[in-house]
């Protein structure tokens, strides 16, 4: 068993043992299984899933680091929402203002264009794992 642990700046999300994790690195999709080879890694907003118990839970994360060992996954992120939590039309108000102001955007500081970017990205991650919820 592996443990995994995810933390936000406002709280510990989860903690427990699991079988397996995949998350969405800096060089892709990321599985992680016990024993796997130690390494810390950027986390992309995106998708991340786990087995616990037999059964999948999905999260939708944002930005930050993950932190591997042969027994524990530690994540240290910006944002970690169930599907279940997101609020659609929030998340959907909030990335059409985001490429809105993105399109207005030409030629102002890359760190704002950067920051409109991780907007956009972190809600089409939530949408995603919302609307893969509601599927299910």
């Amino acid at each position: 068993m592996l443990h995994l642990e995810i933390v936000t700046p406002e709280k510990k999300i989860f903690s427990d043992t699991v079988e397996n994790v995949y998350l969405p690195s800096s060089e892709g999709e990321m599985g992680v299984l016990e024993m796997h080879a130690a390494l810390v890694t950027p986390l992309q907003p995106g998708e991340l899933r786990y087995l616990k118990d037999g059964k999948v839970e999905e999260l939708a994360v944002g930005e930050g680091f993950v932190e591997v060992t042969q027994e524990k996954v530690s994540v240290l992120c910006d944002l970690a929402i169930a599907g279940h939590d997101v609020d659609e039309d929030a998340v959907e108000k909030a990335m059409a203002r985001a490429h809105e102001a993105l399109e207005k955007a030409e030629h102002e500081d890359a760190e704002d264009i950067a920051a409109l970017q991780a907007i956009i990205a972190k809600s089409t991650a939530q949408l995603e794992v919302k609307r893969r919820h509601l599927r299910v």
